[in-house]
């Protein structure tokens, strides 16, 4: 009796396909928005090297219209959790973005969900990281 196929993992597939794409390296920028501009600067060096560079594309501590309403800027802050949490699923690595060491609550739940999946983690500057 021939041996049954094993079933790829949906990671290998996506691996797999990216491979045979030739698509570059993928980093995910984490860290507080506070640091938005320290994000873009890192998106620029990263770019401007060959990778394809996702990070957080909305700063809620920021007044827009699209989040002024409270309802609607919880459930939009669940839905950019969401999307950033694919965008780590996405990514080759993680580039944490920590200026003077700061890491708070959420860039640490991501750093923790990013090396759960197996994902390499570095700091902008680890030698004042404080993150697990």
């Amino acid at each position: 009796m021939p041996a049954r196929p094993q079933r790829r993992t949906p990671e290998a597939q996506l691996a797999t396909g990216m491979d045979a794409l030739r698509i570059p390296e993928i980093v995910a920028i984490c860290g507080s928005t506070r640091f938005m501009a320290e994000m873009a600067d890192a998106d620029r060096e990263l770019t401007w090297a060959g990778a394809i560079v996702v990070r957080p594309g909305c700063d809620m501590k920021t007044e827009h219209p699209l989040w002024a309403d409270p309802m609607a800027a919880e459930a939009g802050k669940q839905r950019l959790d969401a999307l950033h949490r694919a965008k780590i699923r996405l990514a080759h690595r993680v580039l944490v973005v920590n200026p003077g060491g700061y890491t708070g609550d959420s860039t640490r739940a991501e750093i923790t969900y990013a090396r759960e999946l197996g994902k390499p983690v570095e700091f902008t500057h680890p030698e004042a990281s404080t993150a697990p």
